[in-house]
């Protein structure tokens, strides 16, 4: 049986943990773990580590955490410890064409898209965005471009109706340890071809901001229950109610119900608040006001008797 190769680990999000696992109970040589630094973060400002970090001191493996990897001392670094390939799910740092020279057997990414569709920084958002009805994980080698490297493994799964991008991004990154692992195994071996992408197919998927996220009720009501999902655990979907801020955590569209876009009202069978859009309703399953914790929609109108025959989307 042919020897293990020597790994590094590049990664710093929850969606990177599930691979780090995966490698360390498979038995890999992990030299080290690679993650961003410590930063403050949150109202407190308090120092955070990534979960990537945390992860790694919990496995007792060494832990480097360079806020660039450009330098001579880090690029030095990195190739003291002679790996013989390198896997990276969701670092965050650029790559800098002397480390991707490094190992022998290159950088193996663990993407969450179906490459070529949706490069860039929010690929599982970006496809509960666009209604599509599957997703999945890719396997490739890192290059200097964006996310275009040659494709050595892909699996496909499909977008639940309701899921949360929070909700699909657990089920990819256990999908993605899974696929990393079994094409390693065969990429290692010799038993893999590199089949380059159909880069006249290519998407990308632009990073998350919270103006974004902000709820246009001349849209769809379609259309924005796919971007409150979306943009679940983060930047969350939100208008304004009242003067104050009204996140919506998760909610459905009703083409049988139809208000002007922005008002207010209560649905008829259900009893849960919802607003009029440029096409149906949009229902609120569960919100959180300005301050307050995240409750269901009925527990939101039994405190809110004003809410039907109001308004949202107006600062005030």
């Amino acid at each position: 049986m042919p020897e293990r190769p020597a790994l590094l680990f590049f990664g710093a999000s929850d969606f990177a943990v599930p691979t780090l696992h995966a490698l360390n109970s498979d038995g890999y040589a992990l030299r080290a773990v690679y993650t961003q630094p410590d930063r403050p973060a949150g109202r407190g400002r308090r120092v955070q580590s990534t979960p990537v970090a945390i992860a790694a001191r919990a496995l007792g493996l060494p832990l480097e955490q360079p806020a660039r990897l450009r330098t001579p001392e880090v690029l030095d670094r990195l190739a003291a410890y002679e790996p013989d390939v390198v896997v990276l799910a969701s670092y965050g740092l650029l790559v800098p064409p002397q480390a991707l020279a490094v190992p022998r057997l290159g950088w193996l990414n663990v993407h969450p898209s179906l490459l070529p569709a949706y490069r860039g920084a929010s690929p599982v958002a970006a496809p509960i965005l666009a209604g599509e009805e599957e997703t999945g994980v890719s396997i490739f080698l890192m290059r200097a471009g964006l996310d275009d490297g040659p494709l050595l493994s892909q699996r496909r799964v499909p977008v639940d109706a309701n899921e949360t991008a929070g909700e699909l991004t657990g089920r990819l990154a256990e999908l993605g340890a899974d696929v990393l692992l079994d094409t390693l195994r065969r990429w290692s071996d010799g038993v893999v071809t590199p089949a380059e992408q159909d880069h006249a197919l290519a998407t990308y998927a632009s990073k998350l901001s919270r103006e974004a996220a902000r709820l246009d009720w001349s849209e769809s009501a379609e259309h924005l229950a796919r971007r409150v999902r979306a943009y679940n655990p983060w930047p969350m979907a939100h208008t304004h109610w009242k003067g104050e801020r009204l996140r919506v955590l998760r909610a459905h569209s009703d083409a049988s119900l139809g208000e002007g876009a922005g008002e207010t009202f209560t649905t008829p069978d259900t009893r849960l608040p919802a607003v009029g859009t440029g096409d149906g309703a949009l229902v609120l399953e569960q919100v959180q006001v300005a301050g307050g914790r995240a409750i269901d929609g009925r527990a939101f109108l039994a405190g809110h008797a004003d809410w039907t025959g109001s308004r949202v989307g107006e600062v005030g």
